[in-house]
């Protein structure tokens, strides 16, 4: 008998999110990351000019505070904080 349990689909890991390690990005890479995120989630707000924030954005990013995730499904990459 086979248990149900062993038949039901499992998420294909390869279609899981992961981090990249920014030492394999180029600087342009990293910078339109950064660019990105600041306006993703500062241009909405009240803030004159989101682009402002790129070097706290940046430092977070070598510091480890922001990391690069990057999505297979969706063919894309973004920064995020680690998990």
């Amino acid at each position: 008998m086979i248990d149900d349990a062993s038949q039901q689909s499992q998420a294909d890991p390869r279609q899981e999110k992961f981090v990249v390690d920014t030492e394999l990005l180029s600087d342009d890479q990293i910078d339109g990351l950064v660019d990105e995120y600041c306006t993703r989630y500062h241009g909405l707000n009240d803030t004159e000019n989101p682009l402002d924030e790129r070097g706290r954005v940046k430092a977070a990013v070598k510091q480890g505070d922001l990391v690069v995730w990057f999505d297979p499904v969706e063919n894309t990459a973004g920064l995020g904080v680690p998990s």
